[in-house]
């Protein structure tokens, strides 16, 4: 049956930054469709895996930390209302060559922005965490504010609170086309014909479909996350081991405390370099996309080199310099979209969310999104 409705706002892709752009319109009182394409909360994108760092402490540009300022009050602010624990900290690592991206880009961000940090040696930092190793001569910043966000559980907390506010979610309904005329825009799926007086799209690693202009921008990438037994699980519990991230000679690894599901969670950014479309996606993982977790586990995480308890196929959606887009489109004023982050944004969801109900309702935000702007990327000169 053909459903026709009008709505302020449609907000296509109910993920991590979907849910928390739904939510905040419809606690701004707005009339708010959210349409996703799959499940709600789903494994099919780039916002599951039960947890996901969250980080002060911010290498990428110290222009990140006023938005993970935010991005923690907003996190703390949904917990109150859902009345559920969503943020864990845990204190947080960055780790490798004194004059490496990692530690040094962490360490100004902390200088930068006056956030506690201590500077420790690879002794230093084993004799204090001892599930982890890095190797001598490497320096790591420890943060205290580092920790992890729930996933899925987010995603539903998101949703839960924009139904109780009055906002229309409709799940297994994908986007056939879309068009704007400046003034409203048209949403058609395959249930239905939607229209409203601007479009925000969160599709993740289907934003290039969606948005062919930006196609070239936002490639999808296959990523693995492990999950493996520890030897000793108490030393890699969410009490007694911090989030981490390390860059050395192997790759850039993250690990994030036993929660939730059993072992020790690991990741290699980038994987195995494994571009591809967000339909064409090798969901299944083998025994190469374990050698490669096991090898950083087995450099930097030893006595969580057990057996493997689960794998999880993801998707990165990279820009050019690894940056998000934040942004109207150029050819259509009232047409908006969140996408590319690039494998480091779902800990700025709670934030992305407040920015997009801010462009989508008054077409600017008194956040800093310059850094994420389009045109960026458009020839100089």
């Amino acid at each position: 049956m053909t459903t026709t409705g009008t709505y302020d706002v449609i907000v296509v892709g109910v993920g991590g930054m979907g849910s928390a752009t739904v939510y905040e319109l419809a606690s701004r009182g707005l009339r708010v469709l959210g349409l996703e394409r799959f499940d709600i909360p789903h494994d099919m994108g780039s916002s599951h895996g039960v947890h996901r760092i969250i980080r002060m402490a911010y290498f990428e540009d110290p222009s990140y930390v006023p938005l993970l300022r935010r991005a923690y009050e907003r996190w703390r602010e949904l917990e109150e209302a859902s009345g559920e624990q969503l943020l864990y900290i845990t204190g947080g690592v960055d780790a490798g060559p004194e004059d490496g991206e990692v530690f040094a880009g962490s360490l100004q961000s902390c200088v930068e922005h006056d956030l506690a940090h201590e500077v420790l040696s690879s002794a230093e930092l084993s004799g204090r965490f001892p599930g982890v190793r890095i190797p001598a001569g490497s320096m790591a910043v420890y943060q205290p504010d580092g920790g992890f966000v729930l996933a899925e559980r987010s995603i539903v907390s998101h949703v839960f609170g924009a139904l109780e506010r009055g906002a229309e979610v409709r799940a297994r309904e994908p986007v056939l086309e879309w068009s704007s005329d400046g003034d409203r825009v048209r949403v058609e799926t395959r249930r239905g014909s939607y229209e409203a007086g601007a479009l925000v799209v969160t599709g993740g690693a289907w934003a290039g479909p969606l948005l062919p202009s930006l196609h070239h921008l936002v490639v999808p990438e296959r990523q693995v996350l492990g999950w493996f037994q520890p030897s000793n699980p108490r030393i890699f519990g969410a009490g007694e081991f911090p989030v981490v991230i390390g860059d050395f000679e192997a790759g850039l690894y993250y690990a994030l405390p036993v929660f939730g599901i059993p072992g020790l969670k690991i990741g290699r950014y980038h994987h195995q370099d494994e571009t591809t479309t967000a339909d064409d996606l090798r969901r299944e993982c083998d025994d190469e996309d374990e050698a490669l977790l096991r090898d950083g586990l087995g450099r930097y995480f030893p006595e969580a080199d057990g057996p493997v308890l689960s794998m999880k196929a993801c998707m990165f959606t990279n820009t050019p310099d690894g940056h998000f887009i934040i942004d109207a489109l150029p050819d259509a004023p009232n047409v908006f979209v969140a996408a590319g982050f690039s494998g480091h944004g779902y800990k700025f969801c709670s934030v992305v969310g407040e920015i997009m109900a801010d462009l989508a309702t008054r077409g600017e935000t008194p956040h800093d999104i310059s850094l994420f702007r389009l045109d960026r990327f458009r020839p100089q000169g």
